[in-house]
């Protein structure tokens, strides 16, 4: 028999500490057997029993002290973590007070069966450890399903902000879209335009074959001009709709500068000539390889010569090439042609845009071309205009362009 002179209480929670594994181990079963938590059946012994063993002796701590007030924080400390992790177990709320009403009623069992055993603990003592655990189960209770709340409404603003950016995203490539669909509409309208003129000659050409058998010469001139003009309008539509559809990784390769520059002086010194334009070559010396898509790079001065000739009447042409810093060397195109409006400084890159009279043959493709070549070769385009003056064009490259697929891996 117990002493008499241990707090009734105390002698409790000395048993329910003894009994706590044989204790513990009923609640589980009674969980698992329980069809109300479906989920227990999917978790582990350890991962069933979580932080209730220690709120087990936290409740035994109240009844030897026959106050919760002292131990509620560790209790709800405990429940907390209790909470969050039914929570990433999948648990329902009503899963979880299921299964702490269980732990409450497995408690009051023990309780009952002390009384019944001990003559000394009487009526009143009974009622008051019945008290003090259920205050502590009700505790842990409230604070489990206010944290599988709070992890809850976590996880619904996490969703919620995701959707959100979703639909950011989804706003922003619908405007793309419709941005996109714009200039394909606008590109489609320009080339209606220009094959309509183009065609228009044509049959100008064919009426006065037929009316005047003997201008048949200058009607074929006249054809042939035109088919030479929409020959450079197809060809510049192929070369814009591969630049801009070229989403591939660029592939690099060594290049000798001084070799590519020497062969941009052969290709466009006869055109620069026959204008009766002085072609001025300056390139730097200290240049020597760089890491590159050669065949682009000679699109983009190709591109910018032929504009500069096309708008050049007197004057001259200049290609440069020159180091710019440790890191960075530049492709200097200039000419003292017509020059651009400041106005127009803004729309030259785009498609079918010309900031000259319609006098002056040319589809508004090349510098749409270069502003997407640049791109792909991770050139930065800068220019300098003025009306009357002439136009100079530069264009900033890396020494050493990272493979794209090198940098996909990466």
């Amino acid at each position: 028999m117990n002493n008499i002179r241990v707090p009734p209480l105390r002698s409790l929670a000395d048993v329910l500490r003894q009994r706590q594994d044989l204790l513990t181990e009923r609640w589980m079963r009674a969980v698992v057997d329980d069809e109300n938590v479906i989920r227990s059946d999917d978790l582990t012994r350890a991962q069933l029993a979580d932080h209730l063993p220690v709120i087990f002796d936290e409740i035994c701590f109240a009844l030897e002290a026959q106050d919760l007030d002292a131990v509620e924080p560790a209790i709800r400390r405990n429940a907390r973590i209790h909470g969050k992790w039914r929570w990433k177990q999948g648990y329902q709320i009503g899963e979880l007070v299921r299964e702490l009403e269980l732990f409450r009623q497995m408690l009051t069992g023990a309780v009952a069966d002390f009384a019944q055993a001990h003559d000394y603990f009487t009526r009143s003592h009974e009622e008051r450890a019945r008290h003090l655990i259920g205050e502590a189960i009700s505790a842990v209770t409230l604070t489990s399903i206010e944290e599988v709340v709070r992890e809850r409404d976590r996880k619904i603003d996490e969703y919620t902000g995701k959707l959100e950016r979703a639909n950011h995203e989804l706003v922003l490539k619908q405007n793309l879209v419709s941005d996109l669909h714009e200039s394909r509409m606008q590109i489609t309208r320009s080339v209606a335009h220009d094959l309509r003129n183009f065609l228009n000659v044509f049959a100008t050409a064919l009426q006065l074959v037929q009316r005047a058998p003997t201008k048949a010469g200058t009607a074929l001139a006249l054809a042939h001009r035109q088919a030479t003009d929409m020959k450079q309008l197809v060809d510049e539509l192929v070369e814009y709709s591969v630049a801009i559809a070229d989403t591939d990784s660029v592939s690099v390769e060594r290049v000798d500068l001084r070799e590519l520059f020497d062969e941009l002086v052969l290709a466009s010194r006869a055109a620069i000539e026959e204008k009766g334009l002085h072609l001025v070559q300056v390139f730097d010396e200290q240049l020597s390889t760089v890491s590159t898509n050669r065949l682009k790079l000679k699109q983009i001065a190709l591109n910018l010569i032929s504009n500069a000739t096309k708008y050049t009447n007197a004057g001259q042409v200049e290609l440069g090439m020159s180091r710019k810093g440790l890191d960075h060397w530049c492709l200097r195109v200039a000419d003292t042609g017509i020059g651009i409006a400041s106005a127009d400084a803004d729309r030259v890159f785009e498609e079918f845009e010309r900031a000259a009279d319609e006098d002056t043959p040319g589809v508004g493709l090349g510098l749409a071309i270069v502003r997407e070549l640049c791109r792909n070769l991770k050139g930065q385009l800068s220019f300098s205009s003025k009306v009357g003056q002439g136009s100079a064009f530069e264009i900033r490259f890396p020494f050493q362009m990272v493979d794209g697929a090198s940098e996909t891996k990466k």
